[in-house]
């Protein structure tokens, strides 16, 4: 019994399977272990993949590339009309519809995914020795509803039966693991992914086996091919100054020259120095131009930085340190590069960065687990208690008085808190007050709690007067795993304390 993970990615797609209690990538008929999501069409027939990207050339207007980025949008979306702007392949509007216009033919976004769809069933089957079609897909947080269907509808039009679409943050720490091996205690996860055509920066907490979103960010501005198209710029330079022509008004050149620089950016992953070889590239002349590691680190400086500050940024709008950052998570192709890597773990330094598996098969890996898991298959980290976990629906806050007499809430159970839970906290009242009234407040977002949202309070009265100091009251909250909630405020002087019991209210 087994099952499949497949990543559809905008440059790239990876499938794996989940067989004997683990999951591993499987490479497709050409032996690569990644597949580039490229579909070219001609008169007689579609092809998908190596062969596809690699005769782009010959082929441009037919040629369908980054799918994922037009999937499940409409004409009017930004996004969509940034894609059909560079896109070499006609995309019109039919019927509120957006189509590929290809051979006279149109041809849905839904379709071309379809096709990558089949390939990686197809690779997966073919691993496996069977007809296996239970799949998880990954999909990226910044997916909107329409775009997860039009992702669901393609996997199911491709054959496949799919048991659940995740997030490819949670993908990746499904498949080193985190947070189940030992499902107790708080840490915080990055999950850094630099993918062909974005960087995406997840926070997550992970809380008792559970993971909740802490923040996440996408920048579509800088991916991979930002990398490779440095590199291709220095080489249309290199040209130049040794042929005198700037071939950078050449399409058919510079496409030349991007393909070329796209091998040597991968080769320069492993290697100091990767060669470029171009045959005729233009007027009939070859081109021969070697690149070393630093100098490709050096080309690409400004794009290095780019990346970094992503994380600083993140960082300070979630309002963590570095420090507070227990485990970085590496995935997407393009984070396999070493300085990228070098300056993560400067930024760093003493966190556990995560980068064994390689960063292009992280995803996969992790939702190939999803689905072993979701078919109740033996897994050797997870058991089936933790499936269904209670968690609080809402936050539940306290309000509390600063010095200068401001209110302000304090959330003792953040939404999404696994049930039942148990917190305390000390609260400060005036020392001239004889009594302490605390309000409990139940809401969904922090920063618009409103009086509305007030659902108990409990009085601690008859305080002895303090003249010089401040009462110290504990107050401690227990939340069962129905919902209930009880409450008890002791002052920490006297010993007087009041409790109340809040039931969850039932359904009219």
């Amino acid at each position: 019994m087994a099952a499949i993970g497949i990543h559809l990615g905008s440059t790239c797609a990876c499938a794996a399977v989940y067989k004997d209690g683990r999951a591993d990538v499987v490479a497709n008929d050409a032996g690569d272990r990644v597949t580039p999501a490229v579909v070219a069409y001609s008169e007689k027939e579609e092809v998908v993949g190596l062969a596809a990207k690699q005769n782009r050339v010959r082929n441009l207007s037919n040629t369908v590339v980054k799918v994922k980025q037009i999937l499940g949008r409409s004409s009017g979306d930004p996004q969509a009309e940034k894609y059909i702007a560079e896109s070499k392949c006609s995309v019109i509007e039919k019927n509120g519809k957006l189509h590929y216009e290809i051979n006279s033919k149109l041809v849905s976004p839904e379709d071309v995914a379809k096709l990558i769809f089949s390939k990686m069933k197809e690779t997966a089957q073919s691993a496996l020795g069977s007809d296996v079609n239970d799949t998880v897909i990954t999909l990226p947080f910044d997916f909107g509803e329409n775009q997860k269907i039009a992702l669901g509808e393609a996997a199911v039009a491709a054959g496949l039966n799919v048991l659940r679409l995740i997030h490819e943050p949670s993908a990746a720490l499904l498949a080193y693991g985190i947070g189940q091996e030992s499902p107790s205690g708080k840490s915080n996860v990055l999950v850094y992914k630099l993918g062909g055509t974005s960087l995406s920066l997840t926070v997550i907490e992970v809380n008792s086996g559970l993971y909740r979103v802490l923040s996440t960010n996408t920048d579509d501005s800088i991916g991979g091919i930002c990398f490779t198209e440095a590199l291709a710029e220095h080489l249309a330079s290199e040209f130049q100054r040794s042929y005198k022509y700037d071939v950078r008004e050449n399409p058919r050149a510079m496409m030349k020259l991007m393909n070329s620089a796209e091998v040597a950016k991968h080769s320069l992953s492993t290697l100091g120095s990767a060669n470029c070889f171009v045959d005729s590239l233009y007027d009939g002349l070859d081109f021969d131009c070697n690149v070393s590691r630093a100098r490709f680190e050096l080309i690409c400086s400004a794009l290095f930085n780019k990346c970094i500050e992503a994380i600083k940024s993140l960082l300070q709008n979630v309002g963590l340190k570095a420090d507070d950052i227990n485990t970085v998570v590496l995935c997407g192709g393009s984070a396999r590069i070493p300085k990228l890597q070098q300056l993560i773990k400067d930024l760093f330094p003493t966190v556990e960065l995560l980068n064994s598996i390689p960063p292009d098969e992280v995803i996969p890996i992790g939702a190939a687990t999803e689905a072993g898991i979701l078919l109740g298959r033996e897994s050797h980290f997870l058991d089936d208690e933790l499936l269904s976990i209670e968690c609080s629906a809402k936050d539940i806050s306290v309000k509390v008085v600063d010095e200068s007499g401001a209110d302000n809430f304090l959330v003792v159970f953040p939404s999404g808190t696994p049930l039942p839970a148990r917190r305390q906290h000390i609260l400060q009242a005036p020392g001239s007050n004889t009594s302490v009234c605390l309000e409990l407040y139940e809401s969904q977002e922090k920063t618009r709690i409103k009086e509305s949202d007030k659902f108990a309070q409990i009085v601690l009265q008859d305080l002895d007067v303090k003249e010089d100091g401040l009462h110290d009251v504990l107050i401690v909250l227990t939340m069962k795993r129905d919902g209930s909630l009880h409450v008890t405020c002791t002052d920490q002087d006297t010993g007087k304390c009041e409790a109340i019991s809040v039931e969850v209210a039932s359904e009219p």
